[in-house]
């Protein structure tokens, strides 16, 4: 059975821990949700991708609800 690799807060590196404190900041959460830490086991895949879905979900015409319903 395969496994996936995640890299938790006390396990990431520094870029891989900015990465996160953005996430908690900006979704206001105190937690990285899971599938950010497996993206994380490729930081800069984590990095592109969590830049790309900020900016996505950046404040604009349709509420956060609604982006997430049609990505």
């Amino acid at each position: 059975m395969a496994s996936v690799k995640m890299i938790e807060d006390g396990a990431a590196t520094a870029e891989v821990q900015s990465v996160y404190e953005d996430i908690k900041k900006t979704r206001e959460i105190a937690y990285v949700p899971n599938i950010w830490k497996t993206l994380a086991t490729h930081p800069p895949t984590l990095k592109r991708i969590w830049l790309g879905i900020k900016t996505v979900m950046a404040p604009g015409r349709l509420d956060p609800l609604t982006k997430e319903m049609i990505a």
